[in-house]
């Protein structure tokens, strides 16, 4: 029996509006009101994925930045996995070296120092999930990071490095040029105790080797005392892999990437079909 379905966010619990379906937020609340826990697993920070989940009227606990950081319904932070400023300066000069963009997400925000490819880097983002999506309201949703407060635009990131007291948890890299970013990748390889992936064409993703969704997914249900084959997963994209692989049900959208599905034991309907709602209903009621 399934007592914890932990559900991932762009790709998948979201439209490509950005939004929560009315399918998918009774379903949720179905599953909760037969006992069974539900969690937000998610690369991005926790102030944009409280956004979303308030204007859907939404409270639950959420793992963020990949593991980073975890939160509870309350959104009182329960556990971190941060990079050490030592770490950061490295991946910090390393991405310099390699000429590609980056922003960092702290427990104080998420930080650029380029509005221009914050909203380019957000578009790649949207744009990955969400194939079909028209180009003009995807880039209206990632300007909205900035209107909302979501992102800070910084001269420099100097004084996050100096350490300023904030916990560095995440870089997120970007680059139109593919070559850029794999010459980024072998730079980042070479340092001990980091994790890297993606969750868009043009971008990785670098956090501790422990903040990892699957990481911190574990140690969520092993904290409600429910177990990992307890547990079903669902996502649509490379930084969701580390959860499939420990979950008892592990659940594909139908707009993932096709080595994405072949990793799954299920694959549902795509994010815009309600796709989270349909596992939840087919999965609990099995």
């Amino acid at each position: 029996m399934i007592k914890c379905v932990a559900s991932d966010m762009d790709g998948t619990l979201l439209t490509s509006g950005q939004e929560i379906t009315k399918e998918n937020r009774e379903a949720i609340k179905k599953a909760r009101d037969m006992g069974v826990e539900f969690v937000v697993v998610t690369g991005r920070s926790y102030l944009e994925a409280k956004f979303v989940l308030e204007e859907a009227g939404i409270q639950c606990p959420v793992i963020c930045v990949n593991g980073g950081e975890v939160r509870s319904e309350e959104g009182v932070a329960i556990a971190s996995n941060p990079l050490s400023i030592e770490k950061a300066r490295e991946i910090a000069e390393r991405l310099e070296k390699s000429d590609v963009y980056f922003e960092v997400y702290t427990n104080k925000g998420t930080f650029t120092d380029s509005y221009d490819q914050a909203v380019t880097i957000m578009s790649d983002i949207l744009l990955t999930a969400n194939p079909e999506a028209d180009v003009e309201k995807v880039l209206a949703a990632a300007e909205e990071r900035f209107h909302k407060g979501l992102v800070k635009k910084v001269d420099t990131y100097r004084p996050l490095f100096d350490g300023d007291g904030a916990e560095i948890l995440k870089f997120l890299a970007f680059s139109l040029d593919q070559s850029m970013l794999a010459e980024a990748k072998e730079e980042l390889s070479a340092i001990p105790g980091i994790a890297i992936s993606s969750s868009g064409a043009e971008n990785i993703e670098i956090t501790s080797i422990d903040a990892q969704k699957g990481i911190a997914l574990e140690a969520f249900v092993k904290n409600r005392g429910i177990s990992l084959e307890e547990t079903m997963a669902l996502g649509d994209n490379y930084n969701d892999i580390s959860m499939f692989k420990k979950v008892g049900i592990s659940v594909a959208m139908g707009n993932a990437p096709d080595d994405i599905k072949s990793v799954c034991s299920h694959v549902t309907s795509t994010n815009e079909e309600n796709g989270v709602a349909k596992a939840i209903e087919k999965i609990i009621t099995i």
